[in-house]
């Protein structure tokens, strides 16, 4: 067997083991089930009648296309949960006593996450249906969006990665993603449109990444908010390009040096 060949099957090992958690303590899909759909029918039943959308329009539906973005940021702080939960149980010592590369640990864990990504983008979807949210564009456009989620997914998933390889317990992970990864989803056309933020406000959310993202579902969907201004800047006229820069350039920066920090912290 080729170093690929074995380095994929150990991801895979490893992976299949993250998979099986999910399925034996659903309990730990709250921020991945319960969570989404919390904030889908407080904001549409709570704020939606005092949100107007800029154009016209449902503010439900606009509405999805920031919850969809935020849900997926959020991925980084389950995948950090995850890790950082190995590292005090005692579950990293085991693996790295079997032959296999200590970086399969890290990309095991990023597989079953990216997987599990599904899960809260199929609820978000059922609830979105449910209270009225519809796509109102042709089934590429709409397939696009649903794989922009998937390929953003997969970025952050390595944010989280490096968050853990940082910091050695739950309890750090938490406190630090709940004050970076909160306000950067508040900060951004997540659930109001980004031209009735006030001054520095606005231009961070307009550069926004969680902003891009919830504009180019909108857009894929055919949502209201999701038109694109041509004459705007670079991430208003092109969200979707935007986006994959983002998602690009966080996973050549952050897979790497998650390696490097991982394997210095398990050695200190």
């Amino acid at each position: 067997m080729s170093s690929a060949q074995a380095f994929a099957t150990d991801t895979w090992v490893i992976a299949r083991r993250g998979i099986k958690h999910i399925r034996r303590q659903p309990e730990a899909l709250s921020d991945a089930t319960i969570q989404p759909i919390i904030f889908v029918l407080l904001f549409s039943y709570v704020f939606g009648g005092a949100i107007s959308v800029p154009g016209g329009g449902s503010y439900k539906e606009f509405l999805m296309g920031g919850i969809f973005a935020q849900t997926i940021v959020f991925g980084c702080f389950g995948v950090a949960m995850a890790l950082a939960y190995d590292r005090t149980n005692g579950a990293i010592d085991r693996f790295h006593s079997l032959p296999i590369a200590r970086s399969t640990f890290l990309s095991g864990h990023s597989v079953a996450n990216l997987i599990r990504s599904i899960i809260p983008i199929v609820f978000m979807t059922a609830t979105g249906l449910a209270i009225g949210w519809r796509v109102h564009s042709s089934f590429l456009d709409a397939l696009a969006g649903y794989g922009l989620m998937f390929v953003f997914s997969f970025a952050v998933i390595w944010i989280g990665v490096m968050l853990a390889s940082l910091v050695s317990t739950p309890e750090a992970v938490q406190g630090i993603a709940f004050v970076v990864i909160f306000p950067i989803t508040f900060i951004a056309s997540t659930f109001v449109p980004t031209s009735t933020l006030p001054g520095v406000l606005k231009t961070i959310a307009e550069w926004n990444p969680t902003s891009a993202l919830a504009n180019s579902l909108r857009h894929q969907f055919g949502n209201p908010g999701g038109a694109i201004p041509h004459d705007a800047i670079f991430p208003l006229a092109h969200p979707f390009a935007y986006t994959l820069i983002w998602a690009v350039a966080i996973v050549l920066v952050c897979a790497p040096l998650s390696v490097v920090l991982y394997q210095r912290s398990i050695k200190s």
